[in-house]
């Protein structure tokens, strides 16, 4: 079978199309026949390096991928009757593991890490919907804001933005967003109640509309301390990539690692059921054929894609 991994970590031509066994499940795990994976930020992480250290236990090729849409082709023992062979599935992937990630042809994944596809989409719209929307779960979890409260979201009209939006009206709140010009339209129809241009004063701008501060924020631009100005005291900030500066005012600094909940069935199963009721909008920015690979990782690095490039299997 065929995956897209590096053998030598690099730019987006280092990614190649290799041949692999297929791999077989063990206990508690299924096979699925992947038809589209979705190119998150992690994927050129790892692609060029920036996950080695997690890699030092593994030989090469290393495979990116978090998300993958198909079928299930084969279960594993010990997997239950929640998950059925030629079902329509969706899967969470760590791919620092042991297996690697999601782009190739078949994958083996802990049946808790796959839920049901959300009917009515196509595979390449499915497959953009969990890492980037638990994500985003998890960060409204972590600033555990009530309904009424206000959040600010940075990075809006991108995928993680714009799921932290939708699924933040969905819990009450009220939701400032960023955004360029092109974008305003987009983050309003998203669900922001108000939308501030983006940018290094992004955090003054916020401030304007809640002089107090926002109780809670979303730092999907990956701004880190220049939006505490922000901020309220004693409020919260998620990140997603790791902290190592220090707070101010009794801010309160939580970094979300969606690998912790991978495989978190009931979370997960809860997105897909917000996708079919049309909570969330599953967004393709474009669909590449495998061979294409490298310019898909090429689209998402080159920056302002609104919704997820698609790498297709079928």
């Amino acid at each position: 079978m065929r995956v897209i991994g590096v053998e030598e970590f690099g730019g987006p031509d280092a990614l190649r199309v290799l041949d692999a066994p297929e791999p077989q499940p063990g206990p508690g795990e299924v096979r699925i026949r992947v038809h589209a994976v979705a190119v998150n930020p992690t994927d050129t992480l790892l692609r060029s390096g920036a996950h080695a250290q997690r890699l030092t236990d593994r030989e090469p090729p290393y495979v990116p991928g978090m998300d993958a849409a198909g079928v299930i082709d084969l279960l594993g023992p010990d997997t239950g009757d929640r998950l059925a062979v030629g079902q329509r599935v969706v899967a969470l992937v760590v791919p620092t593991g042991p297996r690697g990630g999601t782009y190739a042809d078949k994958i083996v994944v802990p049946a808790a890490s796959v839920v049901p596809a959300p009917e009515g989409t196509d595979f390449a719209a499915a497959a953009t919907l969990l890492m980037n929307a638990l994500t985003a779960r998890l960060a409204l979890d972590e600033l555990a804001l009530s309904p009424g409260d206000t959040l600010a979201v940075t990075g809006a009209a991108g995928a993680l933005g714009g799921y932290a939006i939708q699924l933040a009206k969905a819990d009450g709140l009220r939701v400032i967003a960023d955004a360029k010009p092109a974008d305003e339209k987009l983050v309003r129809e998203l669900g922001a109640d108000e939308v501030v241009p983006r940018g290094d004063e992004v955090a003054q701008r916020i401030r304007k509309l809640v002089p107090d501060g926002v109780p809670g924020l979303v730092d999907g631009s990956l701004q880190g301390e220049k939006l505490f100005g922000a901020v309220a005291d004693g409020g919260r900030l998620t990140v997603f990539r790791g902290w190592s500066g220090g707070a101010e005012r009794g801010i309160e600094v939580r970094p979300v690692l969606v690998s912790d909940a991978a495989t978190d069935t009931e979370r997960l199963d809860r997105l897909r059921r917000q996708a079919e009721e049309g909570v969330l909008t599953l967004r393709v920015a474009e669909v590449f054929p495998a061979e294409q690979a490298a310019d898909a990782h090429r689209l998402l690095e080159a920056g302002g894609v609104r919704g997820r490039p698609v790498i297709e299997f079928s």
